[in-house]
């Protein structure tokens, strides 16, 4: 679980995007479920050995980095916008359930550190303590997963009320469009 919950607590687009959504109040649930699922289905996929095949076809994470990058940069260049938009600040246009789910699918899926840190990192891991004891680990680490998705999420969704005033936001806007360039850039240097 602590192996799983350092892994994933760093501040990243996934995580910053179920902030965002908890102080908007918007969508928090499937949001929280769908990273929560996006893991376990990756930490489960490397314990049953699919980082074996991720690390043969680099070529996979290689076509993801690109995506990734294109993806975060165009998530980032809203955020600025959204930064200097006052009147979308306190709440703004309020988005589809598809529409959330979607960004919250390609924030998980189009990380390659995701299948880096979850698939191989994690499967590795997993793997080393036998074919007993594997599977409780991967348990662990999802179990840290559910706990860090749903107090990131409900957490921010609680605080949404100090969290709420168009200053906070325009910082908040501010902070994740940084944090999110950052990423792409760091992707594409990678």
């Amino acid at each position: 679980m602590l192996t799983g919950l350092a892994l994933i607590v760093a501040i990243g687009a996934q995580n910053a995007f179920v902030l965002r959504q908890g102080v908007r109040r918007e969508h928090i649930g499937v949001v929280v479920a769908v990273c929560m699922a996006g893991d376990a289905a990756l930490i489960l996929g490397g314990t049953a050995g699919i980082g074996a095949l991720v690390t043969r076809f680099p070529e996979a994470l290689e076509v993801l980095r690109w995506g990734g990058a294109a993806y975060l940069a165009w998530f980032a260049v809203r955020s600025f916008i959204s930064a200097l938009r006052p009147s979308a600040l306190a709440q703004g246009t309020p988005r589809s359930k598809g529409s959330v789910v979607a960004s919250t699918v390609a924030l998980t899926f189009l990380n390659p550190h995701v299948y880096l840190d979850t698939v191989v990192l994690l499967g590795s891991l997993a793997n080393q303590q036998g074919p007993d004891l594997r599977w409780v680990f991967a348990g662990g680490a999802v179990a840290g997963s559910i706990a860090w998705f749903s107090a990131l999420g409900y957490g921010a969704r609680a605080l949404s009320g100090v969290l709420g005033n168009p200053r906070t936001w325009r910082f908040l806007d501010l902070g994740i469009g940084i944090v999110m360039l950052g990423l792409a850039v760091k992707l594409v240097l990678h």
